[in-house]
């Protein structure tokens, strides 16, 4: 639940300083992908659940960038890294 938490911010954070940088609004970027405001403020927001990659590759198409997806070992509670 932890992890699925830091994914949500993470995916948030990267979203609002992008659009940031790009020097437009959440409703200046909600007209760019044909969304609401209200969307993006949601999409912005932390506690937000539903991110689908298919959103994200509007707003990073919108914004001239591309989403990347990097998998990583997780690490396992009481266990050593590469312990047999």
């Amino acid at each position: 639940m932890v992890e699925e938490e830091r994914v949500n911010y993470q995916a948030a954070l990267e979203i609002r300083q992008a659009r940031k940088k790009a020097g437009l609004t959440q409703a200046e970027l909600a007209r760019e992908i044909g969304t609401t405001q209200s969307v993006i403020a949601r999409l912005e927001g932390a506690d937000y659940q539903g991110h689908t990659l298919k959103m994200l590759e509007h707003i990073a198409e919108a914004l001239g960038r591309r989403v990347e997806i990097h998998l990583r070992p997780a690490a396992r509670l009481g266990a050593h890294l590469y312990a047999p």
